[in-house]
């Protein structure tokens, strides 16, 4: 075990992330995801191999949370004590200072004396930005609203990596709530750095951003717009689900009349490669059927995993220590 840590050491000045912000998507280019991946397989190896490692012993994350998270906040805080290091959790902030009225900025950098770097969630967009300009320690961005959600781009393409054991040439299809769904929005930017196509499927309603969309044009990736599923499935290698966010919606007959547009079953699955992945960022609702939960395609679950292995990348890079 200690060979496998000295090597992961080795490259603790080169790595490029020591001491900075992970904020946003547009951080990273082609060199920096095949680290980040490099990295991240070799966590997933010590994790199978001995459980846990000393990287981070020592070292303690703040793991602020103003919205309610289950896989975010949990993956975080098992990638930090699998590496050694220790959690001060804050997920519930109304029993917190903030409830008193306190500010973004005062809360992290209250946190900042006690802490070595900080992990946020916040429902406004920018709110990541903001707390690392008044935070000397690193943010990382665990989702900021409807904005980014970068460390879930890093893990979904790190699964399709994984799995498909390639990007070049996929065609990726996203479906459902592309509009507010932020983690289809980081993800579609980090996939313009490989050779691949895209499809978007939704209503017009919550149709993908035209922010998104000039990412894609400008990088002269191919992208097909459509509400139908069914036209589309059966040249899928990557089915990218996302639910219907009920918390988005001012006007619930609205929420009512869209959760159900698109179910993934299998009869859908039918039509669909043999060797296609379906991939969710979680939690779902209706939107995949738990009858594909036994189909070898299903890497949902598998996708959840892989959360913690690139989180663990990301907290050694980021401490100097991958």
């Amino acid at each position: 075990m200690s060979k496998f840590i000295d090597r992961m050491a080795a490259n603790n000045a080169q790595n490029g992330f020591y001491g900075q912000d992970i904020l946003s998507v547009s951080q990273f280019g082609r060199a920096d995801l095949d680290y980040i991946f490099t990295v991240a397989h070799e966590m997933r190896v010590l994790v199978e191999r001995f459980g846990s490692a000393d990287l981070l012993h020592g070292k303690l994350l703040a793991n602020l949370f103003y919205e309610p998270s289950t896989r975010t906040s949990a993956s975080f805080m098992a990638a930090m004590q699998r590496l050694g290091g220790q959690v001060i959790p804050i997920n519930g902030v109304q029993y917190s200072s903030v409830s008193k009225g306190e500010s973004l900025p005062d809360t992290v950098r209250t946190l900042e004396s006690y802490a070595d770097l900080i992990v946020l969630r916040h429902p406004e967009v920018g709110s990541a930005a903001i707390a690392a300009q008044y935070c000397a320690k690193p943010i990382i961005n665990a989702g900021d609203g409807v904005g980014e959600h970068p460390t879930q781009a890093l893990l979904d393409l790190f699964t399709i990596v994984e799995e498909l054991g390639d990007v070049t040439g996929k065609k990726i299809i996203m479906v459902g709530d592309l509009k507010f769904g932020r983690t289809v929005h980081s993800l579609t930017k980090l996939l313009v750095n490989y050779d691949v196509e895209f499809t978007f499927v939704s209503p017009d309603i919550l149709r993908m951003p035209q922010d998104v969309l000039d990412v894609v044009k400008a990088a002269g990736k191919q992208a097909t717009i459509t509400e139908d599923v069914h036209n589309c499935i059966a040249d899928a290698d990557v089915l990218y689900v996302t639910r219907v966010q009920k918390e988005r919606f001012a006007d619930l007959a609205v929420y009512d009349n869209l959760k159900d547009r698109y179910v993934v079953d299998p009869a859908l699955m039918g039509h669909a490669k043999p060797n296609m992945i379906v991939m969710h960022p979680l939690p779902r609702v209706n939107e995949i059927s738990y009858a594909v939960d036994s189909d070898p395609r299903a890497a949902y679950f598998r996708q959840m995993r892989n959360g913690m292995y690139v989180r663990m990348a990301l907290l050694a890079a980021v401490l100097g220590k991958a």
